[in-house]
């Protein structure tokens, strides 16, 4: 053993014993994996070395183990890779600092004694068959003593006939990774782990990028993984999930691998040498960190409610709403369709057409009881069908006043049924606030102040809309939905003037999200005032008095334009910045002729401002306009930067504020398609053409269902709290479980309000359970008080409650930060 520091020697011998892999094993691949034992694992009892517990000190010592199973020369990675980690551990605050050892002889493996006094161990290995049977079990006993491993590059090849190595390193490279250097993407998804919170979230860098034989995500913490779109990954890419680094709690210590540095200059940057200085704090002991949030076993997923007794909804309406009280209350809705036992009135002449019940149950964490807090008379009870048959209004939206913990005041979105027109098919659509008694959780539906109303029309079905969610002004937002039908565009733009009931037509868009003087299609945005009534606050894309056009033609109340079908929106408090996605037609492919196809879509909407819907979708691609007399011929493409609004329905403004591009739109081809622009920037809508900016997501059947901002709240009391992680992530889900996204983003503040891509995504599939048994059909979902995420499952049937559906509760299970605090080798940090 030598410090490396200390000597000038740079090639050293390799010990007698080590086993001499060559070319053609290489070549055959039985390094990428742990095939066949050529040697057996060691077994548990083949090492009696102690080794004090944790092993090292309050003077941090680190060893570099650079043993090699090739004759020959040294790598240069070798000198390049110690002289960073001597770099490393003479920098930064006292506190911080470490000394270096450097050897490549492993009978270090066997001494107890000097093993011991190693606060961790970094593999920086050429791979192969590096250690014997003892020497393993020794480096094993390290381990289970707590000991801290950090593996680079190539020690991903060592020990290839090892299970137990392979679970410390946590994948293995395939034989066919590609071998040239090649500059990538590496999206660093980690922003709190202290070897990614100061690095690029999006980090531009040459490397050798190795492919995994088996993906090991959700059984490690990945803390980085490279963009496979921005380098020529081979045969054996990973896709879109490729982790790079990683990390976890293995085996009694700690382990981090980087498949980066792979290359002599990589170990001369100041961010790779961030990196690993972090990685060496955390396994040091020297600094505490999470490597724990995004493994799957970490989490458990709870069923909350039963199903209904035959005949009731004790349990749960037809599932469409939740909001979470300060208090841990869960209170969900029901839109209105009954169960299978009850009557369905279809029949326009019967005054009990539609006629449902909009449910609020109040699930108590404390007594895990449910309450039928009230129930409203809806328009929302006919059953399914095809689009001039069924219906999606009803009980669509809830809320809690902000003081609800004192006033118990709860605002509904619904549509009353006592309003509907059955001559007109018209209906009142309204939002009121309601008073619940903290005591017994019932609603007290006397106590209702009606704060806004506007019409709909309920000839046709569907897209109604309904979230509600408050910013830290005391603002309330309302997203609207825009129920007409695109069945008579072919599925496109749903902007066909012709079709209409009793003059309000019923397949035009631009009646209503395309016009700046009606409340549907939009997210509204009002100040609720303590006496029922409301004002407007400063700031909304219209004042309602704008003289534009004649004046008349614009409605204060609203704060985006533009949206389809805003089921979810969610308002972060931190940044009072809105999240909103929204459901897209029904087209399931583009078309030279009308435009884009399907696309559901997310946003973050940092200010006022027209979302495109029915003139452009997703990063402003525009549809075709169409008006009388004949709707079947195509007119000119929309001009998405100066939109008007030429429909004989409109009687808004003609001239539209522009469309701002929106963050993620996803079709049954896959995620954020965008085609090749001519010279007037109208895309080609080839479907040859498309590229898919997002591969991360695709569609199919889709209903996109926007979930929440985490915000870690380091005073949350009880158990199940998300940790630290996730915090500032998004989270973006649609009502299927199959190609559809269930996913925790990111994005960028200095683009994401004009409609920039995010930046990184990871999976929720394995967190949040998939498949009939889990949460199939994902209708809503947002954080409680206490840490945990609630959600609520749809069901199996449509326009009804079954058995699936069902109030449910994920929560982390995974402990705290490691080391311990007691642990950390130079005092509490």
């Amino acid at each position: 053993m030598y410090l490396r520091g200390l000597s000038d020697t740079r090639t050293r011998g390799r010990r007698p014993w080590a086993a001499v892999v060559t070319a053609s094993v290489l070549a055959a691949g039985l390094l990428s994996g742990p095939a066949a034992h050529a040697r057996p694992a060691p077994e548990p009892g083949l090492t009696t070395m102690s080794i004090t517990s944790p092993p090292g000190g309050s003077g941090p010592r680190v060893l570099v183990f650079h043993g090699s199973a090739a004759a020959g020369e040294e790598s240069p990675l070798v000198n390049a890779g110690i002289e960073a980690i001597e770099r490393i551990g003479l920098s930064g605050p006292a506190a911080e600092r470490f000394e270096v050892v450097a050897t490549d002889d492993a009978s270090v493996f066997t001494d107890g004694v000097r093993l011991g006094g190693f606060n961790a161990v970094v593999f920086l290995t050429g791979g192969g068959d590096v250690l014997d049977p003892e020497q393993e079990a020794g480096l094993e006993a390290y381990m289970e003593a707590g000991g801290g491993f950090v593996g680079i590059h190539d020690a991903a090849r060592a020990e290839p006939y090892s299970d137990w190595f392979t679970g410390l390193i946590g994948a293995r490279p395939a034989a066919s990774s590609p071998t040239s250097v090649q500059r990538a993407t590496v999206e660093v998804g980690d922003r709190r782990h202290p070897a990614t919170k100061d690095l690029p979230v999006q980090w531009k860098r040459p490397d050798k990028w190795f492919n995994w034989v088996k993906n090991p995500s959700g059984a490690v913490h990945t803390v980085a993984r490279v963009r496979e779109s921005t380098y020529r990954p081979g045969a054996s890419a990973n896709g879109w999930d490729h982790p790079m680094s990683w990390c976890r709690d293995y085996d009694g210590g700690r382990s981090f691998y980087t498949g980066m540095g792979g290359t002599v200059s990589a170990y001369d940057e100041t961010d790779f040498r961030t990196h690993l200085r972090g990685a060496l704090l955390w396994t040091s002991r020297l600094t505490r960190a999470d490597c724990k949030a995004t493994i799957d076993a970490n989490y458990k997923a709870e069923r909350l409610t039963r199903p209904n007794q035959p005949g009731q909804n004790d349990q749960i309406g037809e599932p469409h709403g939740l909001v979470t009280a300060p208090d841990g209350r869960v209170l969900y809705i029901g839109r209105g369709g009954a169960d299978s036992s009850q009557p369905v009135v279809t029949d326009w002449n019967d005054p009990d057409i539609g006629k449902g019940k909009g449910e609020v149950h109040v699930y108590d964490p404390r007594t895990r009881q449910v309450t039928l807090a009230g129930a409203l008379t809806v328009f929302g009870n006919k059953g399914g069908g095809d689009e001039l048959i069924k219906v999606e209004e009803g009980l669509l939206g809830i809320e809690l006043d902000p003081g609800f913990q004192r006033n118990g005041w709860v605002y509904l979105h619904y549509t009353p049924h006592e309003r509907i027109n059955r001559d007109t098919r018209t209906a009142e659509r309204r939002v009121s606030r309601f008073t619940l008694d903290l005591a017994t959780n019932k609603l007290d539906l006397g106590s209702e102040k009606v704060l806004l109303t506007w019409p709909v029309q309920i000839h046709s079905c569907c897209h109604a809309g309904g979230g509600m969610a408050w910013d830290s002004r005391g603002n309330l937002y309302i997203a609207t939905g825009d129920n007409n039908s695109s069945g008579f565009s072919a599925g496109y733009s749903g902007n066909n003037p012709q079709p209409n009931y009793k003059g309000v037509s019923f397949a035009d868009a631009r009646r209503t999200a395309g016009n700046t003087n009606n409340l549907n299609g939009k997210i509204l945005r009002i100040h609720p005032e303590p006496d029922g009534t409301y004002t407007l606050p400063a700031g909304n894309l219209f004042a309602g008095k704008e003289t534009d056009e004649g004046g008349g033609k614009t409605r204060g109340e609203i704060y985006v334009m533009g949206v389809r079908n805003p089921a979810r929106i969610f308002v972060d408090r931190k940044t009072d910045v809105l999240y909103a996605g929204w459901v897209g037609p029904d087209a399931s492919t583009p078309s030279t002729t009308w435009g884009p196809a399907k696309y559901d879509t997310f946003a973050v909407i940092t200010e006022a401002g027209n979302r495109g819907w029915p003139y452009c979708m997703g990063n402003e691609q525009p549809y075709r306009d169409r008006n009388l007399p004949d709707p079947s011929k195509p007119l000119g493409w929309y001009d998405c930067d100066h939109p008007k609004n030429e429909s004989p329905n409109n009687d808004g403004l003609v001239n539209l504020p522009p469309v701002t591009g929106n963050n993620i739109w996803y079709s049954p081809q896959g995620g954020a398609p965008d085609f090749p622009r001519d010279a007037n920037g109208v895309p080609s809508y080839r479907s040859e053409d498309a590229t898919y900016l997002l591969p991360w997501l695709k569609g199919g059947g889709q209903a996109a269902m926007n979930g929440p901002v985490y915000r870690y709240d380091p005073a949350a009391t009880g158990s199940g709290q998300w940790p630290a992680y996730w915090d500032g992530k998004w989270f973006v889900g649609d009502f299927y479980d199959a190609d559809q996204p269930r996913h925790a983003v990111l994005t960028d503040p200095k683009n994401h309000g004009g409609g920039g891509l995010p930046i990184h995504a990871e999976t929720l599939k394995r967190i949040i359970p998939v498949g009939n048994d889990g949460i199939k059909n994902l209708m809503d979902w947002k954080f409680g008080p206490d840490g945990a995420l609630y959600l609520l499952d749809y069901g199996r049937g449509f326009f009804t409650s079954d058995a699936k559906s069902a109030l449910w509760r994920v929560t982390y299970t995974g402990g705290g930060p490691t080391p311990s605090a007691d642990q950390l080798a130079r005092g509490a940090r």
